[in-house]
């Protein structure tokens, strides 16, 4: 299955504290995040396996950052190891993780 980031939809599932991937109406993936006054912590992130190497992650790591930095009410703490390595190939958004 090859994917287009066109078919690959990502929102902000507040009320279970991730951001979903869908493609078409398929969870494809989430990144789990914590709250607090002025820090978002990413946790953990899962693809579901018939989608990896798809570029969901990848994805959901753009979207749910750019939000953060869209709002600009919070830095980020990438606990989640995909979302740490994601922000180290992706030198632009390092700044989200600076106090």
């Amino acid at each position: 299955m090859d994917l287009m980031n066109d078919d690959i939809t990502v929102a902000d599932n507040a009320p279970q504290h991730r951001y979903d991937a869908h493609v078409g109406r398929v969870l494809a993936g989430f990144a789990v995040y914590r709250l607090s006054d002025d820090v978002i912590t990413f946790v953990h992130t899962e693809v579901d396996p018939k989608f990896e190497g798809k570029g969901i992650g990848g994805a959901i790591a753009r979207f749910a950052l750019d939000d953060v930095r869209e709002t600009g009410e919070r830095r980020v703490v990438p606990s989640c190891p995909f979302i740490k390595a994601w922000i180290d190939k992706h030198p632009e958004y390092q700044s989200l993780t600076q106090p």
